[in-house]
């Protein structure tokens, strides 16, 4: 399916069931959806959430409704759209990144939530522990380790006489900022130069790569965090028309048109949200559902970027690709 076409898909199913959420709210159960981001970058992950709500017997527009908010990087808005979620009394809240989680946990304390998020949830107080979590909240994560450094190290592979490079940062992504001095004593090993720079708008991306410029780097590496992905056709475009090799947090950087991606699969984590959706709908607590860690990592390559950058990928980095774009 086109992404234009699952995003009208997404779309229209949050448009008509909304109305249907008010005019059969006694009849059928109504999930709200709390976003950071906008739909069109986050379809197909929402694609991958209505799987999982499927797979627990749930199928929107049949069995259940959902309401859907998107912030749209304007992390102001949350408490707001949080608030009027509650005051609709959805059966269950999905929420995702720790931002729109804090909004939703601040507004109830009765209504499950389930998260979607790359931060820590024991160290944000969202969950007692992973195992038992106690409260009305659990979900997925991908926080068992984000491997910038690993990250950091297959770029100095692929562009090996690379010295400056440029690291940005996600500033509304707490976990992604209190790594920067890993990663510069990871680069300090490999005889390299970090200039890291950060983000909290799109805007700010556009400054960053402006002043990348200035500075001469050689090669990017995209740190993780929902301004990143919501916004990753600016980033890979700016890369793209910098002609810079550059890695990327996810695999749809990859397909996108970025050189390269190392990280989780984060349809992963959405598909098991719907799961646990479902299954809390069917009168299981979120205090007896354990948080799922997301830990597969994928390495996909885009070849076409490659040859567009006159570069040569080591035999070795193409053969342990989980998926090589031609």
């Amino acid at each position: 399916m086109r992404r234009r076409d699952l995003i009208k898909g997404i779309a229209g199913s949050a448009a008509a069931w909304s109305f249907a959420a008010h005019a059969q709210q006694s009849m059928i159960p109504v999930v709200g959806f709390l976003s950071i981001g906008s739909l069109g970058p986050f379809a197909h992950t929402v694609a991958a959430f209505h799987r999982g709500l499927s797979e627990a017997g749930y199928v929107v527009g049949h069995n259940i409704a959902t309401e859907y908010r998107w912030a749209e990087g304007k992390n102001e808005y949350l408490p707001a759209m949080a608030a009027d979620l509650v005051s609709q009394h959805v059966s269950v809240i999905a929420a995702l990144a720790d931002i729109a989680i804090s909004a939703a946990k601040a507004e109830t304390t009765t209504i499950p939530i389930v998260f979607m998020t790359g931060g820590d949830p024991v160290k944000n107080g969202f969950v007692a522990s992973l195992n038992q979590p106690g409260g009305n909240i659990t979900g997925a994560t991908w926080f068992s380790a984000d491997p910038m450094t690993k990250r950091l190290d297959i770029l100095h592979q692929v562009v090996p006489n690379a010295t400056v490079i440029a690291q940005l940062v996600d500033l509304n992504f707490k976990e992604s900022v209190s790594r920067v001095a890993e990663v510069k004593e990871a680069a300090r090993s490999l005889g390299l130069e970090v200039i890291v720079l950060g983000n909290r708008t799109s805007t700010d991306i556009d400054k960053a790569f402006t002043s990348l410029l200035q500075q001469g780097v050689h090669a990017i590496v995209v740190g993780p965090g929902g301004l990143h992905f919501n916004q990753r056709e600016q980033i890979v475009t700016l890369a793209t028309h910098s002609a810079i090799p550059t890695i990327y947090p996810w695999r749809e950087f990859a397909l996108d048109g970025g050189l390269i991606s190392y990280g989780n699969r984060l349809q992963d984590g959405f598909y098991w949200a719907g799961v646990y959706v479902g299954r809390i709908l069917k009168g299981e607590k979120p205090t007896n559902l354990p948080v799922i860690e997301a830990t597969k990592f994928e390495l996909v390559i885009n070849l076409k970027t490659a040859k567009a950058l006159n570069i040569t990928l080591p035999p070795t980095l193409l053969a342990t690709a989980d998926e090589v774009i031609e």
